[in-house]
Order: structure tokens, then sequence, then C-alpha cells
């Protein structure tokens, strides 16, 4: 089993940055994909970002490109993702997932996506 745990979320105003955080544990990660996902209300879950477990290919939505920038750090087991130049329409729950497969491509889909943090809230106000 694999726990995975998000933080840095918050309330801040249009413009501003903020950077999220995930830490794995359980079982190690550093072999595995991970990506962030975020849910506003009413809306499905939609990819946001993701990397591959080497860090070699990364991935981000249209809607985020050039303002957002995933990381990781496989020797903490965290994977981070810097938001700048937040605007209201980022407003959501972000969720941090781990592919629990050993591949060098990122999926955008939510069900190729096996563990799950319980997400944090992030509110851009305008």
């Amino acid at each position: 089993q694999v726990q995975l745990v998000e933080s840095g979320g918050g309330l801040v105003q249009a413009g501003d940055s903020l950077r999220l955080s995930c830490t794995a544990s359980g079982r190690t990660v550093s072999a595995y994909n991970m990506g962030w996902f975020r849910q506003a209300p009413g809306k499905e879950r939609e990819f946001v970002a993701g990397i591959t477990w080497d860090g070699g290919r990364i991935h981000y939505a249209d809607a985020v490109l050039g303002r957002f920038t995933i990381t990781r750090d496989n020797t903490k087991s965290q994977v981070y993702l810097e938001m700048n130049s937040l605007a209201p329409e980022d407003t959501a729950v972000y969720y941090c997932a781990l592919r629990w497969r050993l591949t060098h491509t990122i999926s955008i889909e939510p069900n190729e996506y096996e563990y799950w943090g319980q997400g944090t809230q992030v509110t851009v106000s305008s």
C-alpha cells in the first residue's frame, strides 16, 4: 500500500503563487510516475501535470502550461506543484496521484492512477 498526503493549499488572491507538496509513504515510489489532478465543484476530476519516475518526461494540461511546474525529489518521496499567476478558475481541490505501473508514459486519465491523496483545497479570489 502507498499513502499520499498533500499539503500547501490555501486561500490566495489572483496573481499569487502557491507550492503544493505530496509526500508518499508505505512503499518505495521512486520507480513510478506521479501526477497532480484537480476537481472543481460540479466538475469532473481533471489532469493538471504529470512526471515520470525519473523526471525525464513532464506533461502539463494546456490550462496550466507556462504557469505551473511539477518536480519530484525521490530521495524524499515527494512531488511538488509550483503554481504561479493563479487565477480564480484554478480554484479546486488538488490531488496527488501515483500510477502503479512501470512505464515512461504519462497518463492524463484519472482511472489509470491507483493511489490518491485526500486532496488539498486551493481557492483563488479575484
